[in-house]
């Protein structure tokens, strides 16, 4: 008899556990960044940014609907290359996930963008920066940082009017953001009345640049601008140094990381790297993100590189969408996304009618030592 009722309580325990957790709405967010190759370190930093968004939405218990929404995040490699990326988005578009945050490089972003349009699923990148992703007419498609016009042509009248580059080098790794910010800078030297003595390519998997670096030295450049990552970056310097190439280096976000330093294995001098990143906060609301790279810093044992705060940011942007629209259905919050007013840690986010950041910031760093040090936030 004993056994019976115990069959039975567990019975109906089951059945009270299994209507509660079928109240329960289960919201999957895709990210999609390189986890491996050369960058890895970048896009392990971006899906950490998901990750604290993710834990901090479950540990909230953040309602949707009136029902308790249980936060999944399905993580993607993408490697940096476009097919590994469009081979990505359909698995994520497959799992009808709720929305994607990603990809990291404009080169990934762009293809995948199409998928998450046909499928109707909200994608807001982090990082992206080649103009062309917002400007293909998708519905779907978001970003919260600056694009390369801004960013490129930033740093490029910065290069005349501050750095004071008489004569200023190119080169550019041939990937859709590079090749972009690249293009976008020389517009902007030239709009500020400087001059560029050279343009020259590699590729994004490059280590030997004595060649391109060797033509550059004949026409004495004073400021070589790089458009691509990190990864290259570092060598690249190394070898400028080698070759007695004793200019300013600059370069848009791709450049402006944490590893450089290590990268560049002590060849860089205090101040000859100029870099912008694509985003940027002033006065009070510099504690938020100061308080924000702590709390990361303690949960993952790794200090921020460049994008953390922003993957972060775009994740709680698209709950709060969802939130505002009582449902996670794509097309249900994807109107409540295209008008959101949202406060980050990287700023208030808000999006034009082309799903491009409003009054986007750019910080300007520099390095001194090892240590990254901010010259300025420009809008």
């Amino acid at each position: 008899m004993q056994v019976k009722l115990n069959v039975v309580a567990a019975a109906a325990f089951t059945l009270v556990a299994g209507s509660v957790f079928a109240q329960d709405l289960v919201v999957k967010i895709g990210h999609v960044g390189p986890t491996s190759g050369a960058i890895a370190h970048l896009g392990k930093d971006n899906e950490n940014g998901a990750r604290m968004a993710i834990d901090e939405l479950n540990a909230k218990g953040v309602m949707i609907g009136g029902k308790k929404a249980k936060f999944e995040l399905l993580a993607e490699d993408d490697g940096a290359d476009p097919k590994q990326g469009t081979a990505a988005a359909q698995k994520l578009a497959d799992s009808k996930v709720n929305g994607v945050i990603g990809h990291l490089n404009s080169g990934t972003t762009i293809p995948a963008s199409k998928i998450y349009s046909d499928a109707g699923i909200p994608q807001i990148s982090p990082s992206a920066t080649n103009p062309k992703y917002t400007r293909q007419g998708y519905k779907t498609t978001f970003r919260v940082v600056a694009d390369d016009v801004h960013l490129g042509g930033t740093l490029g009248k910065y290069a005349v009017t501050q750095v004071k580059g008489k004569s200023i080098a190119v080169i550019d790794d041939r990937t859709a953001y590079g090749q972009g910010v690249a293009d976008e800078f020389e517009k902007g030297v030239k709009a500020a009345g400087g001059k560029t003595v050279g343009r020259e390519f590699t590729n994004d998997k490059a280590t030997d640049f004595t060649a391109i670096l060797t033509s550059l030295k004949a026409k004495k450049p004073d400021v070589v601008f790089f458009g691509g990552m990190d990864a290259v970056a570092g060598p690249m310097l190394r070898q400028m140094k080698q070759l007695g190439i004793d200019a300013k280096f600059m370069g848009g976000d791709g450049i402006c990381s944490g590893e450089l330093p290590k990268l560049a294995a002590g060849t860089m001098a205090d101040g000859q790297v100029v870099c912008a990143e694509a985003g940027g906060v002033e006065g009070e609301a510099k504690k938020s993100l100061e308080d924000f790279k702590a709390a990361f810093k303690k949960k993952f044992n790794a200090d921020v590189q460049i994008y953390a705060p922003y993957v972060y940011d775009a994740t709680m942007t698209m709950v709060a969408a969802m939130q505002k629209a009582g449902s996670a259905d794509p097309a249900k919050y994807l109107p409540e996304l295209k008008k959101i007013t949202h406060k980050g840690v990287t700023g208030t986010i808000a999006f034009d009618d082309k799903g491009d950041i409003k009054n986007g910031a750019l910080t300007l760093f520099t390095y001194k030592g090892d240590k990254r040090e901010q010259i300025a936030v420009v809008r």
